[in-house]
């Protein structure tokens, strides 16, 4: 870091120079001109897998789930909704249907993050009127971007009361057993789950470095200049993180075009399409 800075007599800058060297896996990132609370929360973000059997504190989840209803939402249609899951058998259940997930098993909570459309036709048909407009793409991307967005005011929350978190993706590997275990009405989708609980502190797991800024951050116009380079860069920086973690390592470039190579990549979810249409969006 640059120790000549003025930057560095603003509080908690040496905390905001260690979490963005973390976070970008080296020392590049110049020190920030402001620092606060908030943003050490956000910095320090990473996936917890492992979480202690110990249930949360009361309210727990009605106060994230506020802080989720706090995000943004379009055109205020809140579109959207979460189950909220503790029972064992279930978990079991939701952990087959993500390919045998144990931390969805072993977290006291968890969250299933909903696309939710259908609360609006519900609104529509006690006025006596349609709601045609839902059965467009537009409406059902309103939708996910809606859950995305509480999601993330959600886990930003919980992480501020020291609690941990992971995202589950894999809810859309079966997505038509999911509704059915959590009796989802057509027209309510399953974009993710989200694990819940107390950080095991004998598995603690580090922050994960993200791609360098140039590669994702464009200034007026969208360039591709110095990808190439920075992409390198950062297969190296991965590298040094999984060896540091006893991971096996491998270069984000090969493990990212092996994620999207083709349709079997996708693990199932190439019949999205389709299985959308059955759960009520045709997505015209």
């Amino acid at each position: 870091m640059n120790s000549t800075s003025t930057l560095e007599r603003a509080p908690g800058t040496a905390l905001a120079g260690d979490l963005l060297h973390a976070r970008y896996g080296n020392d590049k990132m110049a020190l920030p001109a402001a620092w606060n609370e908030p943003l050490a929360v956000l910095l320090s973000h990473r996936s917890i897998r492992a979480f202690l059997p110990k249930p949360l504190p009361a309210g727990t989840l009605e106060l994230i789930v506020a802080a989720a209803q706090s995000a943004s939402t379009s055109s205020n249609l809140q579109a959207w909704s979460v189950v909220a899951v503790t029972d064992a058998a279930r978990k079991k259940k939701l952990a087959e249907f993500a390919g045998n997930q144990k931390h969805i098993e072993d977290a006291p909570l968890f969250l299933v993050f909903l696309a939710d459309l259908s609360r609006l036709g519900r609104a529509a048909a006690r006025q006596g009127l349609a709601a045609g407009a839902t059965d467009f793409l537009e409406t059902f991307l309103v939708a996910v971007v809606d859950a995305a967005l509480a999601a993330q005011n959600a886990v930003v929350a919980l992480e501020s009361l020291g609690l941990g978190s992971v995202y589950i993706g894999a809810m859309r590997n079966r997505p038509e057993e999911v509704a059915a275990e959590l009796g989802l009405p057509p027209q309510a989708f399953a974009v993710f789950g989200l694990c819940i609980g107390h950080p095991d502190p004998a598995k603690a797991s580090s922050i994960k470095p993200r791609l360098p800024q140039p590669t994702v951050l464009h200034r007026e116009r969208y360039s591709i200049d110095g990808e190439e380079p920075a992409l390198a860069a950062y297969d190296q920086d991965l590298r040094r993180f999984q060896k540091s973690q006893g991971m096996t390592e491998v270069d984000w470039t090969r493990f990212a075009v092996e994620r999207v190579k083709d349709a079997a990549a996708l693990r199932g979810r190439d019949r999205l399409g389709a299985i959308l249409a059955r759960l009520g969006f045709p997505l015209r």
